[in-house]
């Protein structure tokens, strides 16, 4: 199986999915992001589109990564990964799907205000980040558009990240 962690860049999927992995028996997390670090790393760069989503390779290769992972060590795979763009998310699915890949699908949720106060407190990535900013209108439209119609939403606003990760562990175990 397959816990899929999605919402705007900053509500908290690493740190939550490293906390449901430790709740989620038998699981590991896979960042699909590291599938997109990899195809930046190509040298010439392939041409760069603005994110590496944009990108035809990126999709199949996290599905087909994921199915080898899975087939290899068995389990739940905790997969932290903003995927905003409703055609993308189909495609990853119905990959998943067919190879019979069941996907449990979450979106951490939070208000905007408290978006802004979570990315200008973060000691990792530090204050502001013009990347994470950037991603909050499109997830706000994603959100009213289809987002919220495809996936469980956990509003995260008032809660603690732990929070967060029971709540998943637990809709995942029952």
């Amino acid at each position: 199986m397959i816990v899929w962690l999605n919402g705007t860049h900053g509500v908290g999927k690493t740190t939550t999915s490293a906390l449901a992995q430790r709740l989620i028996p038998d699981s590991r997390v896979f960042d699909a992001e590291k599938v997109g670090e990899t195809l930046m790393d190509i040298k010439p760069g392939l041409p760069w589109t603005g994110n590496f989503q944009d990108w035809a390779p990126w999709r199949p290769l996290v599905v087909e990564t994921a199915r080898r992972v899975l087939d290899y060590a068995g389990g739940t795979l905790v997969m932290p990964m903003t995927v905003l763009v409703e055609e993308y998310w189909r495609e990853i699915a119905a990959g998943l799907a067919g190879y019979s890949i069941p996907v449990r699908h979450f979106v951490l949720h939070a208000d905007q205000d408290t978006i802004r106060e979570r990315i200008a407190g973060d000691t990792v990535l530090g204050p502001d980040s013009p990347f994470r900013l950037h991603y909050l209108e499109p997830y706000a439209e994603a959100a009213r558009t289809w987002l919220h119609r495809e996936a469980e939403v956990v509003d995260t606003t008032h809660l603690t990240p732990g929070q967060a990760a029971l709540r998943i562990a637990e809709a995942v175990t029952r």
